[in-house]
């Protein structure tokens, strides 16, 4: 990666990433720097309902803190309407749509293991196929 391009993370590779899972290991190669992260505010909020449920208050505050030293990006009005757009043109889920239209709308590429997302432009997929 160069280290000008900026990016966000979806919460696919979040998770992946932290669990430590084969593909986490292979995404945290490629992790960027927290200044060229781009956090929007509803992975926040899935990261937070996963951390919560899975590992409970203490790990998903410290995570949620690494977050917010990120460049944290809050759904406004622009992003709402690009968000919308994508929905239709890519019949991506509200919540894929929004952190999609976040990427774009900040001009980053959007790193995910979502494959519904893995021929759209500017997105880098981590296939979770390739990695045993």
């Amino acid at each position: 990666m160069a280290s000008a391009d900026l990016y966000v993370v979806d919460t696919s590779g979040w998770i992946e990433f932290l669990m430590g899972s084969p593909l986490g290991q292979k995404i945290a190669l490629q992790w960027p720097e927290q200044d060229r992260c781009i956090v929007p505010t509803l992975v926040q909020l899935e990261l937070s309902k996963w951390m919560l449920r899975e590992v409970g208050d203490d790990e998903a505050d410290q995570v949620i803190a690494y977050t917010q030293k990120c460049v944290v990006v809050s759904l406004d009005t622009p992003i709402a309407l690009l968000a919308a757009q994508l929905h239709k043109e890519h019949k991506l889920a509200t919540a894929d749509a929004i952190v999609y239209a976040t990427a774009l709308y900040k001009g980053a590429q959007l790193l995910t293991c979502d494959a519904h997302f893995e021929h759209l432009p500017k997105v880098v997929f981590w296939s979770k196929k390739m990695v045993h």
